[in-house]
């Protein structure tokens, strides 16, 4: 077990990392107010893992109401948020009463915008069963939902009081998932460290295989680096604007296939291509660089064309990017191979080339 902290003051929390902490009350105890807390999870992980975190919080005194959604990117929405309130209401649940986000990315995500929002602000708990959520979307407080012209455009930013990762539920994933995982954990090396990319093309192989040391590993250096950069930057001012490398493209993807179509890490995967490629048509990065983006990528069984948008379509998407400031879109280039800077100066003709070339391979 390895515990980091996301130094933020007085909002400071852990991020606990290690296998088969579902089972241990005793981590999660100490951060609850009263001894009474809502899981908020979905119907594939509520079958899995939901009676064992029950169990465990039963035998240490605390009552467990359960909220389970529907699973799926297209629930992330203004419906499913509601039938979240709805329950908690229904319970009457309380300002101290702790809701624990048990799921990946759409859970943490919904789980966390209804406790920012829910009687202004309730204790929150993340559980992350994802390896994208473990990695990513777990830490920092980022919470929210989609709108139907763009991803997570409706949130807040709101901590949570704890980070648990328990690596061993990461083999229950499906491939697909796992994959979906690695592009954030690439994405990770790319911006910020060379020697963990370089640690990553030898060992890509082995997270595949969810090998345990190599995914303690490979958590373990991602949430170092997000923890690092959200202490800096709690609320994408600067340096955390980073982390959005190749999101620019791939929130594009994600909402004009329609969201759920490809994972959130799947898209994320084929917007790093486009971003390296016009990281090397405005001449930061070399070809090569470029092109061991590709092989990284392709090694982790991650697409790395988009499926086919259109240019146009593709424009009018990132037009409603979270970054678009006074109408002009930032992009996260890569200076180099781990280290990564936003930009907007990228010329509307290398763009507009990098989207026409991104349908294939």
């Amino acid at each position: 077990m390895h515990t980091l902290r996301v130094e933020l003051g007085e909002r400071a929390y852990p991020i606990i990392i290690g296998e088969r902490l579902l089972s241990d009350a005793g981590l999660l105890r100490p951060h609850l107010d009263q001894p009474r807390v809502a899981i908020v999870t979905n119907t594939t992980v509520a079958a899995l893992y939901l009676p064992q975190l029950g169990e465990t919080l039963r035998a240490s005194g605390v009552e467990a109401i359960s909220i389970v959604l529907e699973d799926g990117e297209r629930y992330k929405d203004w419906t499913t948020l509601n039938s979240i309130y709805d329950a908690l209401l229904e319970h009457r649940c309380e300002r101290r009463t702790t809701l624990i986000a048990l799921g990946g990315g759409v859970i943490g995500d919904l789980a966390g915008f209804a406790a920012a929002t829910y009687m202004r602000g309730i204790p929150f708990i993340q559980i992350p069963t994802t390896l994208l959520a473990q990695v990513d979307s777990s830490v920092g407080g980022k919470t929210g939902i989609n709108h139907p012209l763009g991803k997570n455009m409706i949130g807040a930013f709101y901590q949570p009081r704890l980070v648990l990762a328990d690596s061993a539920v990461l083999a229950s994933l499906p491939q697909r998932e796992l994959s979906a995982g690695l592009a954030e954990v690439i994405k990770h090396g790319l911006i910020r460290d060379d020697g963990f990319v370089l640690w990553l093309e030898e060992n890509v192989e082995k997270l595949l295989a969810c090998d345990s040391n190599a995914m303690a590993h490979a958590i373990r250096r991602c949430c170092e680096i997000k923890a690092a950069v959200v202490a800096e930057d709690e609320r994408e001012v600067g340096v955390r604007a980073l982390l959005n490398f190749g999101h620019t493209f791939g929130h594009a993807i994600e909402s004009g296939l329609g969201y759920g179509k490809w994972l959130h890490g799947e898209a994320v995967a084929a917007g790093m291509v486009m971003a390296a490629d016009l990281s090397q048509r405005m001449g930061l990065i070399a070809q090569a660089d470029a092109k061991r983006v590709v092989k990284l990528l392709k090694r982790a069984r991650l697409p790395t064309a988009q499926p086919g948008i259109e240019a146009a379509r593709l424009l009018e998407l990132m037009a409603v990017d979270k970054k678009t400031e006074a109408g002009r879109l930032h992009f996260v280039l890569l200076d180099r191979i781990g280290a990564a800077s936003v930009r907007a100066d990228v010329p509307s003709k290398l763009l507009l080339q990098v989207l026409e070339a991104s349908s294939g391979e």
